[in-house]
């Protein structure tokens, strides 16, 4: 069951007076912004409004995931208590809002903490945003946002662990390292190094999700209903990340993206994809191929394919970023031509290349919706996903709960082989990353 926490404020410039609202959804384990919302909503009063971005910040957690557990989070003591059942609503006007608000998620699955302002300032930004366009005659536009993320407010759940998506970073790994001290009375120690042959294979029993080194003291998280939990140990789902072979630009350097001309595989690149389909035939463990929409991909996964007697399956969520203006160009030739947009690109997720391009945050949206997809459809089954440099590294960092800076740091070669195993605890392990022995 995936895990959310929702920040939201409101704001009146007079009270009532011009009003706004901002609210935010964050994977509690890594802080990661999943959503923003923000809107100005002309005079009104402070509370209106907080209550305004109370039901913008849960009906983004529903449509994320209508299962989902919500932790909000917010600095106005009036709406956490209300919502919380311990203070009666008195206020016609806020009669309507708290029951809006409370239709859209299950009683049971929202739960509601006070914190106080200064840990509520990304919500807090957004409602200003919002007013702020509403002062100029425009509507708030997530483009422009500029919130800054308190990571760290996100982070400081302690009761229960949350678990998070599939293979989000740390959560599922800590809620398994709590289970296994207290299934086994005392710290989890980390499986055996697996060899190269095992790197795709399906876990025998009693090789389950890996465990850290060491476990934190604690307790494991009893869901509702009262069962304990356990981590699971079944096969998990595995990716195996292949990186289309060489293109004419592949050996310049060149952005190459969703946006661009959509190049063919070089003789250099084909001769990397007939290579990589043996490596894979030898191994003998792919059950599904899977690729990108873009040429250098399918032709790729079609010389794996032919080889393993497979189909291919075109999935439009493991294409590459687009990357606008930049498309066909050097590193060298964008910050000669583009220095400004190319230095906010480096600085932060949010920022897309020039001419329309797409964020990193973007594409994580994107990519991670797409695993989450997959991974119901091929549960304990081994897929190669045949796609590019940013959607590999994107599912890595998200498994190992990298910050997104981290993506600036991984090598990817051409025709590489990485691999992920997603277990449905919510834990993932990343098995291999940028192997290239099969090209030598």
């Amino acid at each position: 069951m995936p895990r959310f926490v929702v920040e939201a404020d409101g704001g009146s410039r007079g009270n009532p007076g011009p009003a706004g609202y901002g609210a935010v959804v964050l994977d509690p384990a890594s802080g990661e912004t999943l959503a923003e919302r923000a809107e100005y909503i002309g005079v009104a009063t402070n509370n209106v409004a907080e209550y305004k971005g109370l039901i913008a910040g849960l009906t983004a957690a529903r449509d994320l995931a209508p299962d989902a557990v919500v932790l909000v989070r917010m600095d106005s003591k009036l709406v956490v208590e209300q919502m919380s059942g311990r203070w009666k609503i008195k206020h016609p006007d806020m009669k309507p809002l708290a029951a809006e608000a409370a239709r859209i998620l299950p009683r049971a699955q929202v739960t509601y903490e006070w914190i106080p302002r200064e840990r509520n300032k990304h919500a807090d930004r957004l409602a200003n945003e919002a007013m702020d366009a509403g002062k100029r005659g425009e509507q708030w536009e997530p483009s422009a946002s500029s919130a800054a993320l308190d990571a760290s407010a996100a982070r400081s759940l302690s009761t229960p662990p949350p678990s998070g998506p599939p293979g989000d970073a740390a959560a599922g790994a800590a809620a398994a390292r709590a289970a296994l001290a207290a299934s086994r009375g005392g710290p989890a120690t980390a499986p055996a190094s697996a060899g190269a042959d095992t790197l795709f294979a399906e876990p025998g029993p009693g090789t389950g999700g890996p465990a850290p080194q060491a476990a934190p003291t604690a307790t494991a998280p009893a869901p509702a209903g009262g069962q304990g939990w356990a981590p699971d140990m079944g096969a998990p789902a595995t990716f195996v990340l292949l990186r289309h072979g060489e293109t004419a630009l592949t050996p310049q350097k060149r952005f190459s993206g969703s946006g661009g001309s959509d190049p063919e595989l070089s003789p250099a690149g084909r001769r990397q994809a007939a290579a990589v389909a043996e490596a894979l035939a030898a191994r003998g463990t792919v059950q599904t191929v899977i690729s990108s929409p873009l040429l250098r991909c399918r032709e790729t996964a079609q010389a794996v394919a032919d080889r393993l007697g497979l189909d291919v399956t075109v999935e439009q969520g493991l294409r590459e970023v687009d990357f606008g203006a930049w498309e066909g160009l050097t590193f060298a030739e964008v910050q000669e031509r583009f220095p400004d947009d190319l230095q906010a690109w480096l600085d932060s997720p949010k920022a897309a290349p020039t001419g329309g391009g797409e964020s990193f945050a973007a594409a994580t949206r994107r990519i991670s919706a797409t695993r989450d997809r997959l991974l119901a459809e091929h549960a304990g089954r081994t897929v190669l996903l045949v796609t590019h440099v940013t959607p590999v590294k994107i599912l890595v960092r998200l498994a190992l709960g990298a910050p997104p800076e981290s993506l600036f740091r991984m090598e990817l070669s051409a025709a590489s082989l990485s691999a992920v195993a997603y277990y449905a605890d919510g834990n993932a392990s990343v098995r291999l990353l940028n192997d290239t022995s099969h090209l030598r």
